[in-house]
């Protein structure tokens, strides 16, 4: 595996090279910094997809845009000190402008990478007013659970409504071991299962987490990680040349 392509670390003539030389396409990783229990730190959304996004890039060359470190946290309250939120809006708002200097930079390709549950609804938003703007441009939004089905299992295995669980707590096991206090965690069930509206997390859960994170091992992490890099690198690769639907089946549409 080479290094992964930092977009930050490029010069102009860098991301012109990309570009000439067929990669028009780049990764937007977007997390959040919201409470993850008493034993994971702030960053875990954001560190979880940039790490997907790294191992990715190192295997297919798609440069990584800088994280958006901030994602729509709302649901997360002001009980637990530490969340610093962004409303939808200004999320969905931050991606278009993001894809304006893309496109104008001839990067018509974007994969927004999703680290946390609840941007995905501004980040939808925002998908459908980038393909709108830009008719040019092609949008994709995953997010890091939702790169393959096994990726699903994994993450809700212990939660379906997972936050802290064993899945992201054993990622950071394997990430950054030196931020994880296991000597904190609490176990706490998913409460949320049957119920017809959707509440905030500290009208679910005491200490901020939902799964079983006292079950985390590094090695499971790993495999995670290993999981989701390998299958988003193989997706990316046929994203660089796909083409339309109609391309694919040989119609040309008649002008109108």
């Amino acid at each position: 595996m080479s290094a992964p392509v930092l977009w930050q670390n490029l010069t102009w003539e860098d991301v012109a090279a990309l570009r000439d030389n067929g990669i028009r396409m780049a990764i937007l990783p977007v997390g959040a910094t919201e409470q993850h229990g008493p034993h994971l730190p702030l960053g875990v959304d954001t560190l979880s997809a940039e790490a997907v996004a790294h191992g990715a890039s190192a295997l297919t060359g798609i440069p990584v845009l800088p994280s958006l470190a901030y994602g729509c946290s709302l649901g997360h309250s002001p009980k637990w000190p530490g969340t610093i939120s962004l409303r939808p809006e200004t999320l969905s708002k931050l991606v278009l402008e993001i894809a304006e200097w893309l496109n104008t930079a001839g990067f018509d390709r974007l994969l927004l990478l999703n680290g946390h549950v609840t941007n995905w609804a501004p980040l939808r938003c925002g998908l459908e007013n980038i393909r709108h703007t830009y008719p040019n441009m092609r949008v994709a939004l995953r997010s890091i659970w939702d790169i393959s089905d096994e990726a699903h299992r994994r993450y809700h295995e212990d939660a379906a409504n997972f936050h802290a669980n064993c899945a992201e707590t054993s990622l950071m096991l394997a990430l950054h071991p030196e931020l994880v206090r296991m000597d904190k965690v609490v176990d706490e069930p998913d409460r949320s299962t049957g119920c017809f509206f959707a509440y905030r997390v500290n009208d679910e859960s005491v200490h901020g987490t939902v799964g079983t994170p006292s079950q985390a091992e590094a090695t499971a992490g790993k495999n995670l990680l290993d999981l989701c890099v390998s299958e988003l690198a193989q997706q990316l690769t046929q994203a660089l040349t796909e083409a339309t639907p109609l391309e694919r089946a040989g119609i040309t549409p008649p002008p109108f």
